[in-house]
């Protein structure tokens, strides 16, 4: 049997490609599908089955394109309720692929549609079975409860839902089974996965907290317990997944646009996305641009920051650029870039148009500058579990997804520095600021990481230094 895992690091997502005698069937498919077609080619395999192991929230899926390009069947648990061609799987189901059997195991509680799928290979029935886990159960962790959206349950529900898959359906198959689940570190479908991208059921029985021994109500408690917020976008890609998706070749082409129709268009009800790096952002920017960089989680963010439906230009360091964001956007459903600068901000400057700049503040220089009694505001902007775990004294909390939200709580006449853990979402804030109108904003180079790595340092003088309540 042919196995293959794809891992797309910016969505920490795992698709797979499975095969056996000439045929195939992949799982969970990213929304961009030529590598799986690829590869199926390249192994003398067609794509019989384009399997979901339930409606992903945190992108969008390629199963329709698959379909539409290979004759593929799509393949659902019941109970999702898909609005397309599709053919329904039940528990103890099997769909087979040359000579080898894919059991459906009904695993409902991250979704009610969940499914899991028991692989064995018929070469060599000695070795370990494998069992593909969806969101139901990833190493380290299992699926939210809490992103069913509008199927009338409620998390409780769902999480007595997902004690009882785990416990009467993952951990009664072998200790050897190994698990290869639909996510890994990063993903906002659970709270605390392993960067490990593949384990054994042995395994997570040891070392998995969820799995601990406890009760249904001890479980349900812990799973519906400081939960972190989802993204908004999530309930849109899950219904575009519902309804399936448009082929990314029927998606218009975005305009290459000269400096001059740029500013124009930039002028008017458009969203400027700026997705070079922080330091490049901040060297200068077209007015306005909110800054989202392809060096970390691009699509994310891009889908938690920008209003669904909102029209889209983009800056990049060159075409590559632009063709890579144009992509990654997609894959969260955002379909509405219109144009792109022609030439990047060389062209831009090249023409006369006006930049704007956001410094990049060193953490030794953010602590020289509080040491010495800069009233500076200082925001910190990552999310409240880490704030809560560690941060510097005198540093609001204001998470950036809701940062537009609370710019009430800041005073625009003071500079402000901002910090994340790293950067890079500093980097987005920083933006934001500056176009609502905050005229002396500092990105705080290398975030909280950088802070905690210097031995030692005198405190902030916290009374000096917090935002405005």
């Amino acid at each position: 049997m042919y196995f293959k895992q794809f891992y797309l690091g910016c969505l920490a997502h795992a698709s797979y490609l499975i095969g056996s005698d000439g045929e195939a069937a992949v799982v969970d498919p990213q929304r961009d599908v030529d590598q799986y077609i690829e590869e199926a080619r390249q192994q003398g395999m067609k794509i019989k089955y384009v399997v979901e192991t339930h409606l992903h929230a945190d992108f969008v899926s390629g199963h329709h394109e698959l379909a539409e390009r290979t004759g593929a069947k799509i393949v659902f648990g019941a109970k999702a309720g898909v609005t397309f061609d599709h053919v329904d799987a039940r528990d103890g189901d099997v769909l087979k692929i040359g000579r080898a059997g894919m059991r459906i195991l009904e695993t409902p509680g991250h979704t009610p549609e969940s499914i899991s799928l028991l692989l064995g290979d018929p070469d060599d029935s000695g070795r370990p079975m494998k069992v593909l886990t969806g969101d139901t159960l990833f190493i380290g962790d299992v699926g939210r409860p809490d992103l069913a959206g509008g199927k009338g349950f409620s998390a409780e529900e769902m999480a007595g839902m997902l004690y009882d898959s785990l416990h009467q359906k993952l951990m009664a198959l072998p200790d050897q089974t190994e698990v290869y689940p639909a996510h890994g570190a990063g993903s906002m479908c659970g709270r605390n996965i392993s960067k490990d991208t593949s384990s054994t059921i042995g395994q997570q029985r040891q070392f998995n907290y969820a799995l601990k021994p406890m009760s249904k109500a001890e479980f349900v408690q812990m799973m519906t317990t400081d939960l972190p917020e989802a993204p908004a976008y999530f309930s849109q890609d899950a219904e575009l997944n519902r309804t399936g998706a448009a082929v990314l070749t029927a998606l218009p082409a975005p305009a290459e646009l000269a400096a001059p129709e740029f500013r124009r268009r930039a002028q008017t009800d458009h969203v400027v996305l700026d997705v070079r790096p922080a330091a490049q952002f901040g060297n200068g920017h077209v007015p306005g641009a909110l800054n989202i960089g392809l060096g970390g989680q691009f699509a994310s963010w891009a889908g938690t920051l920008i209003r669904r439906g909102a029209p889209i230009l983009l800056v990049a360091e060159d075409r590559q650029g632009i063709d890579e964001a144009v992509q990654r956007l997609a894959r969260v459903g955002i379909e509405s870039v219109t144009g792109f600068l022609s030439g990047g901000m060389y062209a831009w400057d090249k023409s006369g148009e006006v930049a704007e700049t956001i410094p990049q503040m060193p953490v030794d220089e953010l602590r020289h500058r509080l040491n010495e009694g800069a009233k500076l505001q200082l925001l910190d902007v990552r999310r409240p579990n880490e704030y809560a775990g560690g941060h510097v004294p005198g540093f609001a909390s204001v998470p950036l997804a809701h940062l537009e939200q609370g710019l009430s709580r800041l005073d625009r006449t003071r500079p402000i520095a901002v910090m994340c853990q790293s950067g890079y979402r500093s980097s987005a804030a920083a933006s934001i600021l500056a176009k609502h109108g905050f005229k002396e904003v500092y990105n705080v180079v290398g975030g909280f990481a950088a802070w905690s790595s210097v031995a030692t340092s005198p405190a902030p003088r916290a009374a000096d230094v917090s935002a405005r309540s």
